[in-house]
């Protein structure tokens, strides 16, 4: 059965495809930098870095995502450093990636 009394947890999704050509470089720029970056703005809870399980035929295919509580958290992230950090991203691979951003929210959470 389902947890009724699940608090409200949302989660922020970036959808990457990075080009082959600088696919390292990102993938260790993303786990020592950027991801910690975005965490140390104390406005999420935690963050999955996923890779997705499909074949491309030109680069390769992230999720990162980003869990937060409060919508108002989500709404200063986007007002105070999504466009900084989003800078850092465009200015460091410019070209070389396709982003695009999803807001989800979470329903029900089971474990078996």
């Amino acid at each position: 059965m389902g947890n009724t009394d699940l608090v409200s947890m949302y989660i922020y999704n970036v959808t990457i495809n990075i080009d082959n050509s600088c696919h390292d470089d990102w993938k260790g720029w993303m786990v020592r930098i950027h991801i910690p970056e975005v965490l140390a703005t104390g406005l999420f809870q935690e963050c999955r870095f996923t890779r997705v399980m499909v074949e491309e035929e030109e680069g390769t295919t992230y999720s990162v995502q980003y869990l937060f509580k409060d919508m108002t958290n989500y709404q200063l992230y986007q007002q105070m450093y999504a466009p900084a950090l989003q800078a850092k991203t465009q200015e460091r691979y410019d070209g070389k990636f396709v982003a695009f951003r999803t807001l989800l929210e979470l329903i029900d959470e089971q474990t078996f």
